[in-house]
């Protein structure tokens, strides 16, 4: 009988689609069940003898903070960052991003997203088993014997800066700076990280390239995870200020709205309703409390951190059953109180968080905050951020637009 070309393309790719499904079983096997083993012989011998139970399955507690950009999620990440049993990691998943979605199409697409989620949960899965190898698939040029100079914003993770990982001269108990930690630390070795890596207890992981809690279903379920979700979310209208003050070319639309007074017809509003539509899909699933997320989940307002650094910190720190160490309680008091001006890095930490809670009201137009508003108005509501009726009351400081809302935890 003869076949079609069409029957043998079909053949052809069902045959390719086996061969992946086995070795990404074999890579799961090999990896996960016995993580750390550099010698192949020793590790396939040890495998062969030894149980097939993850090995962290009891000992860790793993972290995400869930957030968007310019919503405060470097400096939540620093609470878990200072941290001396955390292993943090700065945005992994841009490497997934900057390897799987051209940047000339980056996030726009469903397409993009279902792509963007599938690898960005395996390779999660992968690094809150210390499994850093994996990483390798997404980092441009490959590394060299699992060594590489282009891990993401690496200085942004203390442990990737510090002794045994990296050997800078000087004395062994210094603290390198983000900019010091790429030059005086060289390759990063990622057999010595996976080390200390296992040498914590707990692993954190921020990223703003997950859209929704929704998405991370697979690993919240996943009883080898320990899996606790951090949903950090911030006031729309300070995102959209944030953002077009940091990302100028980005938003170069929504300034020249803002210098102008007229709205430009080919403004690309999805910049902010989709921040808007995201928040309240993945707030709606958070607050109604389904099963998968008992114990798992906690919505935390960047504006009530900001208020009481150290009284939220102690509420995130409870809730993740982990004792708060003195190192991250003295890394609040010296980076919540200081002058903004010294930390000009668009990414830093240093502020006055209080001050900086509702600075954005200054820094738009009412015309502007007011399209916001109807836009967004959805997840204003859901979060208990205020509408402001007018130019008089959006600059008037004395007149808060964030209500008093009790967040608990889902236990």
């Amino acid at each position: 009988m003869q076949c079609s070309w069409k029957a043998v393309l079909l053949l052809a790719l069902a045959s390719i689609a086996i061969q992946y499904t086995a070795i990404r079983t074999f890579t799961a096997k090999s990896f996960h069940t016995c993580p750390g083993l550099a010698e192949a012989g020793l590790a396939e011998r040890l495998c062969e003898e030894g149980p097939t139970f993850p090995y962290n399955a009891s000992r860790k507690t793993h972290i995400l903070i869930l957030a968007t950009t310019r919503s405060g999620s470097s400096f939540v990440g620093q609470l878990f960052n200072q941290h001396l049993d955390v292993f943090y990691l700065f945005e992994p998943l841009y490497h997934v991003q900057n390897t799987l979605i051209p940047r000339f199409t980056q996030g726009k697409s469903a397409a993009d997203r279902r792509v963007m989620l599938g690898a960005s949960r395996d390779l999660l899965r992968s690094l809150y088993d210390c499994d850093l190898y994996f990483l390798e698939n997404y980092i441009k040029p490959p590394p060299v014997n699992h060594t590489t100079d282009r891990i993401f914003r690496r200085g942004a993770s203390r442990v990737l800066c510090s002794r045994p990982v990296c050997e800078p001269p000087g004395s062994p108990d210094q603290v390198l700076e983000e900019g010091d930690c790429v030059r005086k630390c060289g390759l990063l070795n990622l057999t010595v990280a996976a080390e200390a890596c296992r040498e914590r207890s707990h692993v954190a992981i921020k990223t703003v390239r997950v859209p929704e809690v929704n998405d991370l279903r697979a690993l919240v379920e996943d009883p080898r995870l320990n899996l606790k979700v951090i949903q950090l979310v911030r006031d729309p209208r300070g995102i959209l200020a944030s953002r077009s003050e940091t990302f100028r070319d980005t938003y170069r639309l929504w300034r020249l709205w803002y210098g102008t007074g007229r709205r430009p017809y080919n403004l690309d509003v999805t910049q902010l309703t989709t921040v808007c539509e995201d928040f309240s899909n993945s707030v709606s699933t958070g607050l109604t409390r389904p099963p998968w997320l008992k114990g798992k989940y906690m919505l935390v307002r960047y504006e009530d951190l900001a208020r009481n650094p150290m009284k939220k910190t102690e509420e995130i720190y409870g809730f993740l059953g982990i004792p708060l160490d003195g190192h991250v309680a003295r890394w609040i008091q010296n980076n919540t109180r200081g002058d903004p001006t010294l930390g000009k890095h668009k990414y830093g930490t240093v502020r006055n968080s209080a001050a900086t809670a509702e600075k954005w009201r200054f820094r738009l137009s009412y015309d502007i905050v007011a399209f916001a508003q109807n836009a967004c108005r959805r997840v204003l509501a859901q979060l208990g951020y205020r509408v402001a009726a007018s130019e008089e009351e959006l600059k008037n400081p004395a007149v808060s637009l964030v209500e008093e809302r009790d967040f608990r935890p889902f236990s």
